[in-house]
This record gives C-alpha cells, sequence and structure tokens, in this order.
C-alpha cells in the first residue's frame, strides 16, 4: 500500500483555482512548464503529486507578492487573485524518509513561482515511516520533567542577560544567585556561545561548578541548556563537555543549523535538546508567504528536539496571543499514533512575560507541562531575583488554583510588588 505526505497550503494565485493547485503538484513532482519525453504515463501515475482539496476562500483585488503573473482579462471577476487552502499528497517514495528531501518537496520551488501572488504551508502529515528512521524527542515532558525534578507545575526559567559580555565567572555568579533563589531552568541566550570573552569550556566549567555545588547541598539540580550551535563536530564536542561535567540540558538555533544538524546531535545525544527558533519571524511573518508554526515544528519535533520556543502572551514581539497557544497546543499534541511514538515536546514560553501571564496562559492552553521563561519578570523583580521567581511560582500555583493574581496579591508581597512593576506594561 502506497503511504504518502500531505501538506495544507494557503494560496493566492490569478489562475483558475484547479489550474494552480496542478501546477504546484506538477513542479515539485513529475512535471515542469512543458511535457517531457520521459514522462509516461506509468511515471506519473506512480510518482506525480495529487491534488485532494481544493477549498476557495475569496478574492483580493491586489497581489500579497511582487512578481506574480498579472490575472487575465476577460469577464468579471478575472482581474482578481483568488484565495484558497490546498491540499497535496506525494508518494512517501517520492523523496524517502528524509527531513532535508521533505522540505525541498513540501517548502521549496513553489514558493517562487510566478502563478502564485502567496503561498503559504499550513501544516504537513507524514506517514508512520518517519517514526521508524528518525527516534524523535529522547526526553520530552517526562524526561525532562524527571530531569529538572518538577512536578506539577511549569518549569520556572530565565536567560542569561546582558545577553553577551559576562566573563565566564560572571555569569556563573549570576547563575548562583538564581539557583539560591530556587529557579528550575537557566538557558544561555542565544547569541552567547562561544565567544572570546565568554569561551564556551570555561563557562561549562565555571557554570556547572555552582550548579553542581547547589546540587550537593541542596539536591535540586538546575537544568542549564548550554548553546551548542555551530559546526557538526563542534555541537557534538560541546555536548561531551556538557555531559562530563554533569550538565543536563543543550540548547541548538534551530534555523542555524538546520534539520541534518539538529537530526546529526539527537543521534549523538545524551541530553535534551532544547531548540530555539530565533529567525522564525523569516518564515511566518508575512501572512501570505512561509509556514505556519503548526507546520514547522513538525519537522523539527521528527529532528528530535525535547523543547521548543512559542513565544508568549502579550510579548514582546509581533505575534498575537491565539497563535502563541496554538503554537503551544501543537507542541503537545501527538504526531503519531503508535505508542510511544506521538513525539510530544515541552514547548517554552517567553518574550515579556511574568506573574502576570500565569492565568491566562493556564486558561487557554489548559496544561502546566511548559517552560515558562522570564527575564526581566525575574532579573527585574523590585523584590530581587528570588521575590521574582517566587512570584512567577505563587502565581501559578493560584492560576491553577482558579484564584486571580490581584487576590494573591493581597496575601504575597512578592506579587504585589510585582503587579506595581510590570502591571502596567
Amino acid at each position: 500500500m502506497t503511504e504518502f505526505v500531505r501538506a495544507r497550503y494557503l494560496i493566492e494565485t490569478a489562475l483558475p483555482l484547479e489550474e494552480a493547485a496542478a501546477v504546484m503538484a506538477g513542479e515539485q513532482s513529475t512535471g515542469t512548464f512543458v511535457r517531457l519525453p520521459g514522462e509516461t504515463e506509468e511515471l506519473v501515475r506512480a510518482h506525480a503529486a495529487r491534488v485532494e482539496e481544493i477549498q476557495e476562500l475569496g478574492a483580493v483585488d491586489q497581489p500579497s507578492l511582487p512578481g506574480a503573473m498579472a490575472p487575465p482579462p476577460g469577464g468579471p471577476g478575472n482581474e482578481r487573485y483568488r484565495r484558497a487552502e490546498v491540499v497535496l499528497a506525494w508518494p512517501l517514495s517520492n523523496m524517502g524518509v528524509s527531513l532535508p528531501n521533505l522540505r525541498s518537496t513540501v517548502a521549496g520551488n513553489l514558493y517562487e513561482l510566478r502563478p502564485f501572488s502567496g503561498l503559504r504551508l499550513l501544516d504537513i502529515e507524514l506517514p508512520e515511516a518517519y517514526a521508524d528512521v528518525y527516534p524523535g524527542p529522547q526526553f520530552g515532558v517526562e524526561g525532562t520533567r524527571r530531569l529538572s525534578g518538577v512536578r506539577g507545575r511549569p518549569l520556572v526559567g530565565t536567560i542569561v542577560k546582558p545577553s553577551v559580555g559576562l566573563s565566564p565567572e560572571e555569569t556563573a555568579r549570576l547563575v548562583r544567585t538564581l539557583a539560591e533563589a530556587g529557579i528550575d531552568f537557566i538557558k544561555d541566550d542565544e547569541l552567547q556561545c562561544d565567544g572570546p570573552h565568554c569561551p564556551f569550556d570555561e563557562r561549562v566549567a565555571e557554570v556547572m561548578r555552582v550548579i553542581n555545588d547547589h546540587a550537593d547541598r541542596t539536591g535540586k539540580k538546575v537544568m542549564y541548556a548550554f548553546n551548542v550551535t555551530g559546526e557538526l563536530d563542534q555541537m557534538r564536542r560541546r555536548h561531551d563537555l556538557v555531559l562530563e561535567h554533569g550538565g543536563t540540558c543543550i540548547m541548538v538555533s534551530l534555523n542555524s543549523v538546520g534539520l541534518s544538524g539538529v537530526a546529526d546531535l539527537r543521534r549523538h545525544s545524551r541530553l535534551p535538546i532544547h531548540g530555539h527558533r530565533n529567525g522564525w519571524g523569516l518564515y511566518t511573518r508575512a501572512p501570505l508567504l512561509g509556514m505556519s508554526f503548526i507546520a514547522y515544528q513538525k519537522f523539527w519535533r521528527v529532528a528530535g528536539v525535547d523543547h521548543i520556543h512559542v513565544n508568549g502572551l502579550r510579548n514582546k514581539f509581533w505575534e498575537p496571543d491565539d497563535s502563541v497557544i496554538a503554537s503551544a497546543r501543537a507542541c503537545l499534541a501527538p504526531m503519531f499514533a503508535r505508542p510511544g511514538k506521538g513525539y510530544e515536546v515541552m514547548p517554552v514560553f517567553s518574550s515579556g512575560q511574568w506573574a502576570g501571564q500565569a492565568a491566562d496562559t493556564y486558561r487557554a492552553l489548559g496544561s502546566t507541562d511548559l517552560i515558562y521563561a522570564c527575564g526581566g519578570g525575574i532579573m527585574a523583580h523590585p523584590g530581587g531575583v528570588a521575590a521574582g521567581v517566587k512570584s512567577i511560582r505563587l502565581a501559578w500555583e493560584l492560576a491553577v488554583a482558579g484564584r486571580s493574581l490581584e487576590e494573591g496579591a493581597r496575601e504575597h508581597v512578592e506579587l504585589r510588588q510585582a503587579l506595581e512593576k510590570f502591571g502596567k506594561r
């Protein structure tokens, strides 16, 4: 029985929709701009992409992208650009079980075709064969909770700030302050990996000395995601160094190292991989171009990340709250029906987060399976770092209990101070 990869798109086109969909299918499988001698009926039957669905959505008067084909002159309505959702399906045998070649197929030259003034990948559906070849997340939600020792609530996290400029010793001093404040998770900023002012090897040694000492004294080992982004051999070596020093997480900038880089690191790794999506706006900020996060995160889950950033409510970036929640839900939704192969990963909420978004986040997501990473919401808390951490934990306790932040602020100075400092933002 033939297995298929399916992809759903939003398109805008000057062509009749059936013709536009056929152009998409042909370009990304057996066809080109003209029929070829080797394009036999047998080959087409076995390998041509097929159009499974076209759902018309309306039309607009102006193209969303430059360089697109103009509508043909003629009758009423022909001057407009039609929009639709289109589902295409490819035989798996076209690309094999390969993430890089999957990406080339479902998100390749389609974006450059003149008949389209808008094209966006909305979702992908992969056959179970991908679960046979790619092991997916090694730790995911449950493994992250086990290593961090955090149950029944989100991991409260933060980011090393300033992003760059701190020495290894200064970074370690900050980590000591955060660990003593009760933090669960710390990550390198994506801008800091192995700069001359903060060499990776020295940073790992200094930071892990602090974390291990704190764990010996308290029994709590803070999870620190060291940024290992680099060439393949560098990432493997950096992973090994973190493991050797007793670290429990590594971080990688997904768009910088690519699918093959992440998949290679996953095969090598014995630690959770914290996936940072910096550069994500390139793929999604234009509403009629790129891809949705629903599609994007599936590539990385199959490649093997254990955590992935989803932004946060009322964030400092452009993304609306409903998009953030949809992204987080997607991370927690199973990809494959096979037991133990759901490939669920931990969504990471960040960007301008403080105690004030906890209740809305919990109400919308309905889960505490997440990392709640606050920079200023912890570091800039008027009561200090420990008060900042406590304010986040208290906010989540209130959220799960169905109580308001204002109610909690009457009982806890940490919440009252957070409201006074951040509540008008």
